[in-house]
């Protein structure tokens, strides 16, 4: 019993990283690109009537937001991340199911809110609010670690940028 629990712990907590890295990594990307006024993103704006300088707004809040997910404490400001993020993505859908879009356009954003919601709802205990929650004294690890992280989604960002419009 003790093993299935443990198992299941395991899971949960591999679950956790796995939705909160793949979300970190697309705020990240969508950071770049929209502070870089890629077409990709101009293009796509457009398309749903927002105004351009939308981009630099949406692109400046979305890493530090990955930053607040992935590193440790600031239970806090993390919910704020995450109703921020969950807040983007489902814009998105509602944005693009509002202008006729088919789901070729809205998949994408609905599945990182699954993910971002499915971040929140898994994540361990130490990464949450509580009434009784005490500053945690925190490993230099579990700051490096995160930040390594980041620097590799920003050079996996940047090296994948999109080329031209998106297609239509």
């Amino acid at each position: 019993m003790e093993a299935k629990k443990t198992m299941m712990i395991r899971i949960r907590i591999a679950a956790y990283w796995i939705a909160t890295v793949l979300v970190a990594q697309e705020l990240v990307a969508g950071s770049i690109w929209a502070l870089y006024r890629l077409d990709y993103v101009n293009v796509n704006l457009a398309h749903l009537g927002y105004p351009r300088y939308l981009q630099s707004i949406l692109g400046a809040w979305a890493f530090p937001c990955a930053v607040t997910l992935l590193v440790p404490r600031f239970g806090g400001l993390k919910e704020w991340a995450y109703a921020g993020a969950f807040f983007d993505y489902s814009g998105a859908v509602a944005s693009h199911v509002i202008v006729g879009d088919g789901p070729e356009k809205w998949i994408a954003p609905l599945v990182f809110a699954v993910l971002t919601l499915a971040s929140w709802a898994l994540r361990p205990s130490q990464r949450r609010i509580t009434a009784t929650s005490r500053a945690i004294e925190t490993r230099t690890l579990g700051w490096v670690v995160p930040i390594a992280i980041i620097v590799l989604m920003l050079v996996v960002a940047l090296l994948t940028l999109p080329k031209g419009p998106p297609p239509q």
